[in-house]
């Protein structure tokens, strides 16, 4: 099974230092780039990131990424 694609493009986002974060892997949550168990009864599972320091992350929004959660350029050849 395939994941939507949430959008062609990351997702920048400020994230703290030592925060856990749920990266929705189905594409279908509202509360994009994140998990709101949209997913329950599927095959996807969020998937659990820690920051490990205070700064901008681009999570990835086609979800296709080989460095989930995050991006690695891959929707540039979706």
């Amino acid at each position: 099974m395939e994941p939507h694609i949430a959008q062609k493009a990351p997702y920048a986002v400020e994230v703290e230092a030592g925060k856990s974060y749920f990266w929705c892997a189905c594409g279908e949550s509202k509360k994009q780039p994140f998990c709101d168990g949209t997913h329950k009864g599927g095959d996807f599972k969020p998937v659990k990131w820690e920051a490990a320091e205070s700064k901008t992350v681009h999570f990835c929004g086609c979800k296709h990424s080989a460095n989930q959660p995050l991006c690695d350029g891959t929707h540039k050849r979706l």
